[in-house]
């Protein structure tokens, strides 16, 4: 057999037994990723929100409001939905917002009243609540300098000459008692609200609402003594208020009585 002959045989048996290696060699095929399918879009009705935040005191008009997408299963009470009242913009319309409303929050019926003739104040007090002005000082001596402002939440302090200790010659005494606490600022002066989106406070009155026992006990105490307003915390305002009107039938309550710029505490009578 010729050399030549030979060595093109050798070549053709190296390269099949090359490919018969590779055929036997080679990694099974992956099985191709099952398709993922997206689940479905989730259901959503269209509902009421605020179109810009609306600040307490806010009168709503149309263009405060806008409908949006909202899902249909959430969670949220009392929105208003496209659905149940399509003219629900008009029916809200010059309602007073008794709370406030961020951007995009759904709006609620509970935080509106529409007063129809009624003045603004009587849209904004609770009800069986009254609103009761006390006069102040316009340079905040008794308003925390000033710094206290509509919706904030205050007690109510009454400071009185004591007579008793005048007249047996033990020199002017002057007496602070707590008259109601945790109550709810609805004006200094003649604000209710914001102005320019800044709060602000001026004026010589504060409008305080209050249930009827207190404006009683309030109105009375102005007549006899200076009341002076004192701030509560934050915090208060966050938590369910829980007005109250110190009892002074009580005869174990504690007053403060100042003699000779020296305070001690006493009971009351």
């Amino acid at each position: 057999m010729k050399k030549s002959r030979l060595m093109f045989l050798g070549v053709a048996l190296a390269t099949g037994a090359g490919a018969t290696y590779l055929v036997y060699t080679r990694p099974e095929p992956q099985a191709p990723a099952p398709l993922v399918q997206a689940p479905p879009p989730a259901a959503t009705e269209q509902v009421l929100v605020a179109a810009r935040e609306l600040n307490f005191g806010s009168v709503v008009q149309p263009v405060d409001l806008t409908w949006q997408d909202w899902p249909k299963n959430a969670s949220i009470q009392g929105v208003i939905r496209k659905s149940e009242t399509p003219n629900a913009m008009d029916d809200v319309k010059d309602s007073v917002v008794r709370g406030s409303f961020l951007q995009g929050e759904p709006i609620r019926r509970e935080k509106l009243f529409k007063g129809g003739a009624s003045g603004f104040l009587s849209a904004i007090v609770n009800p069986g609540y009254r609103a009761v002005a006390i006069t102040i000082d316009d340079n905040g001596a008794n308003t925390a300098g000033t710094f206290i402002l509509p919706n904030d939440r205050v007690d109510v302090i009454r400071i009185y000459r004591d007579e008793d200790a005048a007249k047996s010659g033990a020199g002017d005494a002057y007496i602070s008692e707590t008259l109601v606490t945790n109550v709810r600022v609805l004006a200094i002066g003649q604000n209710a609200q914001e102005k320019g989106g800044q709060p602000f406070a001026a004026g010589t009155t504060a409008t305080l609402e209050l249930d009827p026992r207190q404006a009683e006990s309030v109105i009375l105490s102005q007549r006899v003594g200076q009341l002076s307003l004192v701030l509560r915390a934050m915090q208060d305002s966050q938590q369910a208020p829980t007005p109250e009107t110190i009892n002074h039938d009580d005869n174990n309550r504690a007053v403060t009585v100042v003699r000779a710029g020296i305070a001690t505490q006493s009971r009351g009578k």
